[in-house]
């Protein structure tokens, strides 16, 4: 199923395969990373072109920092490894491997 098709809708971070450990999550949870999202808003039923539009001010809020966690403030960087964090622990137990990163 393609989840990315401009006429369909997002199923939300929650929902998608291992909580989201693929490009579109890691846009949202940018998005929180930034505060351009409040934490938790998965974006369930959101468009193509609403996905994109987000994609599209989170790297501009990265572009300060080279798109480098290393080179976020320290607040940002904590707040970048608690989400980052919780979201690989709960995928991991889903049955999701970093190494399955490779595929995406």
């Amino acid at each position: 199923m393609d989840r990315h098709r401009k006429d369909k809708a997002y199923i939300g971070l929650e929902n998608d395969e291992y909580g989201g450990m693929n490009p579109t999550g890691n846009i949202i949870r940018d998005a929180w990373v930034f505060g351009l999202l409040p934490e938790g808003d998965g974006c369930v039923g959101w468009s193509y072109d609403r996905i994109q539009a987000l994609y599209d001010q989170v790297s501009d809020a990265w572009a300060p920092y080279g798109h480098m966690v290393s080179k976020l403030p320290a607040p940002l960087q904590e707040r970048h490894k608690a989400i980052y964090d919780a979201a690989m622990k709960r995928a991991r137990g889903m049955g999701w491997a970093p190494e399955m990163l490779e595929d995406d």
